[in-house]
């Protein structure tokens, strides 16, 4: 997937994608339509890619059935189930989902059959040191949950699939608070599925480096717990690089389709769209000449008093294109922005949060807000251009869908002495506050959270908002890789 992706543009090989294809159209049409700025025969942008460790990660699973030898007979799950039909079915679809998720799987091809059995495999699991285990339980009997048991004992990551039949509430009791499990009780296939995205998920984290672009002096660091690599470069760089890019072909259809796309335009200039999306070109080079999978920039700091875009319109685009990019050098939104590309695959937003005491509400506030909110593959929401809250650059303001279910993620990054943690909340758009009338950031999101009434002492910043309610599965994930969920 970004792997391959990576290797064609790293090495300038490869074929145009749907969305190349798809610029170069809307280009056209805005020619035709009148648009001075490109014409139909100007090549397509070159989208950014993941060009780290992340992007080449494969994780592996090692995975296996577990059952008696003999016949199932009046103990559960019974006479009355086929457990080689069972097998076949899940082996299948274990199979189709690894293959999805680009996991290299290693599936024991017959079941464990005893105990003696279940501890070389363990053995064997432990020596490896995959990704995450799998163990599908086609039992209640004997070994069965003692080997369950003893696969989480190993502190591997460990997805423990239970089909109706083989446990009882006993069974799943002693481990139903374990950190570094995730059970699913259940004959909903979804949840196994979602158990090998989360340890794909939490791969691709340890895999994952961030270019850091802040300061004066290069270094590299790693988040505790978390795992991902963080590589400082000065934040001049930025600067010499945007001086160095022309305002060439690939600019010039970039900002014609963006300005083609947007609901309208306020206040910002073509030349402060072209501005921006040099910005995003900057980034895409430095990206790939340091080999990063995520991005984020002392952006304030290093723009804020000299005539260079801040990126708000590239960290936008970034996010669109599946490639973290977050906002003030903040790693806390590094995190979550990577974790919830990974797991949900969309981009979230990273806000400034405002109490509404009125409506018991929170308000998320920011410059940069991706448009692509339903998905990386999904059409864009309706956005505009307009100038920054202080007044320059061009920036898109994303319109958020009232009724729409959102959840709001912070990482909260930890320490050797501290666990990492993430605050969690899910609830509802109810409107977008227009500013101006108002002041702060120009994307102001209004979400009513589900049972939050205190909203002035609603915790964290630059929580990041996205579409879909997650709640549950950013829980189950933090149990499966020993994060302190705080669920607000």
């Amino acid at each position: 997937m970004h792997r391959n992706r990576c290797a064609a543009h790293c090495t300038g090989c490869g074929s145009l994608g749907r969305r190349e294809f798809l610029a170069i159209a809307s280009v056209g049409s805005a020619s035709l339509l009148g648009g001075s700025l490109a014409r139909a025969a100007e090549p397509a942008v070159r989208k950014v890619e993941p060009c780290g460790p992340a992007s080449k990660c494969v994780p592996t699973i090692k995975a296996c059935f577990v059952r008696r030898k003999a016949d199932y007979g009046m103990r559960w799950p019974g006479a009355v189930y086929d457990g080689q039909a069972a097998l076949k079915k899940y082996t299948d679809q274990i199979a189709a989902a690894a293959k999805d998720l680009n996991l290299k799987l290693d599936l024991r091809p017959a079941p464990i059959f005893s105990p003696q059995e279940a501890d070389a495999w363990i053995g064997e699991a432990t020596a490896a040191g995959p990704d995450g285990l799998l163990m599908v339980l086609l039992d209640r009997q004997e070994h069965a949950w003692p080997t369950a048991y003893k696969a989480i004992e190993t502190k591997i990551p460990t997805v423990v699939f239970s089909p109706v039949g083989s446990s009882f509430t006993t069974n799943t009791a002693p481990v139903a608070g374990t950190s570094g499990c995730f059970i699913c009780s259940t004959d909903d296939f979804s949840q196994v599925r979602y158990g090998m995205k989360m340890l794909q998920a939490g791969a691709k984290l340890r895999a994952t480096r961030c270019i850091v672009i802040q300061g004066s002096k290069r270094a590299e660091a790693e988040m505790p717990h978390l795992g991902i690599k963080l590589r400082y470069v000065p934040a001049a760089l930025f600067v010499d690089e945007y001086s160095k890019t022309a305002e060439d072909q690939e600019v010039q259809a970039m900002a014609a389709d963006y300005m083609q796309r947007a609901r309208r335009q306020v206040g910002a200039t073509k030349e402060d769209v072209i501005n921006g999306v040099k910005s995003y070109l900057v980034a895409r080079t430095l990206l790939e000449r340091e080999e990063g999978d995520a991005i984020t920039m002392d952006c304030l700091g290093a723009l804020g008093n000299i005539k260079v875009s801040l990126p708000c319109i590239a960290w936008s685009k970034m996010n669109d294109d599946g490639v973290p990019a977050a906002c003030e050098a903040d790693l806390g939104a590094v995190a979550t922005h990577c974790l919830v590309q990974y797991l949900f695959d969309r981009p979230g937003f990273q806000q400034d949060p405002v109490a509404e005491t009125a409506r018991e509400a929170i308000i998320g506030a920011h410059c940069s807000c991706p448009t692509r909110l339903h998905g990386f593959q999904t059409p864009p929401e309706p956005f505009d251009i307009v100038h920054h809250h202080g007044n320059r650059d061009a920036v898109p303001r994303t319109i958020w869908r009232e009724g729409q279910r959102v959840t709001s993620a912070d990482v909260l990054p930890g320490s050797a002495e501290e666990p990492t943690k993430l605050i969690i909340s899910a609830g509802e758009v109810i409107g977008n506050v227009a500013v101006p009338p108002a002041g702060g950031c120009v994307v102001s999101v209004m979400v009513k959270f589900d049972g939050v009434t205190d909203v002035l002492g609603y915790p964290g910043f630059h929580q990041l908002f996205f579409y879909g309610d997650y709640k549950r599965e950013l829980v189950q994930f933090c149990r499966l890789f020993g994060i302190e969920p705080m669920v607000v």
